[in-house]
């Protein structure tokens, strides 16, 4: 599940996580471990393929990245060493423009795109925890793709710290197509995303 789940009276440290083996996959969010067990399902897998095609093609020739999970984010709060860093996340779908993020074993730093898709195990934390982490680390636009209901929420970060109160596409309200911001061109229409 993806609950808080390792020592819940200890702060956690990416040097700490680094060095588990236990055949688990973690997230470190503010020194909380957060178990990602189980392995996503089979949709969420089928979307997350789509969409990093998707953004893998519109972004050739282009300086920015896209990388898929497992891939580590480390995200800190200031200039200490990567040992230190308590917040290390694995977004669904990251894009990096800036490559001096980028780093032998993940990236350390905002990433300019994130997508998150939701499951029962994730749905909580990426609609809480995630959001106000990527919304207090400066990611510029976070997408939370729903399988249940088939819909995309897209969020900007509009000042420092602050998204604005997102924009809703889905397959029956609103089937028509939403722009990234932050990769200017690309767009998704929820009726190619959520196609059988």
């Amino acid at each position: 599940m993806a609950d808080a789940a390792r020592d819940l009276d200890r702060r956690f440290t990416y040097g700490d996580y680094r060095n588990w083996d236990d055949g688990e996959r973690w997230e470190l969010i503010d020194g909380q471990a957060w178990s990602m067990s189980p392995a996503p399902r089979t949709v969420h897998q089928l979307y997350s393929e789509r969409l990093s095609r998707w953004i893998g093609n519109f972004l050739e020739g282009k300086p920015c990245r896209v990388f898929a999970a497992p891939f580590d984010v480390l995200l800190p709060s200031g200039d200490e060493a990567d040992d230190e860093v308590d917040t290390v996340v694995q977004p669904d779908i990251a894009v990096f423009c800036d490559r001096s993020k980028l780093k032998e074993a993940g990236a350390r730093g905002a990433p300019d795109f994130v997508i998150e898709i939701l499951s029962p195990s994730t749905a909580k934390k990426d609609l809480n925890e995630k959001y106000r982490l990527y919304e207090k680390r400066g990611v510029r636009e976070y997408w939370v793709v729903d399988p249940g209901n088939r819909s995309l929420l897209a969020f900007r970060l509009k000042d420092p710290g602050t998204f604005d109160e997102g924009e809703l596409r889905d397959m029956i309200s609103e089937p028509s197509p939403i722009a990234s911001e932050a990769l200017e061109g690309f767009s998704v229409d929820p009726k190619d995303l959520f196609a059988e």
